[in-house]
């Protein structure tokens, strides 16, 4: 469910949009209205809403001041206007979509999506943000789990047991001493942070290393490393010294 709020300085407009969005974007809840941007703000600032479907152009305060009053936002933002030329401005303000009156359905359903898949991309960083406050926060490292986060489940791993991580598209392999892959539906990059404080080493763009599972570095058309396991990972050119550093 995304929590939405409309600000519209016209009420049918405002009607017209909720309609739409009961019809065609039902993960869409309406949670507050108004036609005044002062009430908007305050509305915002109440609800904590997801997605905030905003107004440019009306009489007392445009959309983008609003933006402004609100010094920062932590919501979803949709422009909707009926003047074209406000494009280029809504794209600085990190619009989720720019969507111009009268609303065409398929362009609302794709704005919709969009915002949809950067809520869960936010809510997963959010976790695993905070999974890595709390292991920062124990002095006693040697039991700490992660949880890998896959399709169908969210394993609990102990991170002395990740030989290493790989990355596959926009999912992240990871391998343990145990010979099992694990898939999850996190990219690589969202681990690296959280690793490196265990000694995993981001040798290649595709890869990270539990350094205490590194035999040595050979130098073969440029350098890999030799795991215990007999793995061979490639090192990037630019990663070499960062690697080297690392193991030592």
């Amino acid at each position: 469910m995304i929590r939405g709020i409309i600000i519209d300085d016209e009420p049918n407009n405002i009607t017209n949009l909720q309609r739409l969005l009961e019809k065609y974007c039902p993960e869409v809840i309406i949670v507050g209205s108004s036609s005044d941007p002062n009430n908007g703000i305050k509305l915002i600032k109440d609800s904590q809403p997801d997605l905030v479907f905003l107004d440019i152009h009306m009489p007392e305060k445009d959309g983008f001041q609003v933006l402004k009053d609100l010094d920062s936002y932590d919501f979803e933002v949709i422009f909707v206007t009926a003047f074209s030329q406000y494009g280029i401005q809504a794209i600085k303000f990190s619009a989720i979509d720019y969507l111009l009156k009268p609303i065409d359905i398929e362009e609302l359903k794709k704005a919709v999506a969009k915002t949809s898949n950067r809520l869960k991309h936010k809510n997963q960083n959010l976790q695993l943000q905070n999974l890595l406050h709390h292991l920062k926060e124990s002095n006693n490292n040697s039991d700490h789990r992660i949880a890998i986060s896959s399709l169908k489940e969210t394993r609990f791993v102990y991170v002395k047991n990740i030989v290493r991580c790989e990355s596959e598209n926009s999912y992240t392999l990871f391998f343990t001493d145990e010979g099992e892959t694990i898939i999850s539906t996190v990219p690589l990059y969202e681990y690296d942070e959280m690793l490196s404080i265990y000694g995993f080493i981001r040798c290649h763009q595709s890869h990270l290393v539990n350094k205490k599972y590194v035999r040595s570095l050979l130098k073969e058309d440029g350098y890999t490393l030799l795991l215990y396991n007999q793995n061979r990972i490639p090192v990037s050119r630019n990663k070499k010294d960062l690697v080297k550093k690392a193991l030592v």
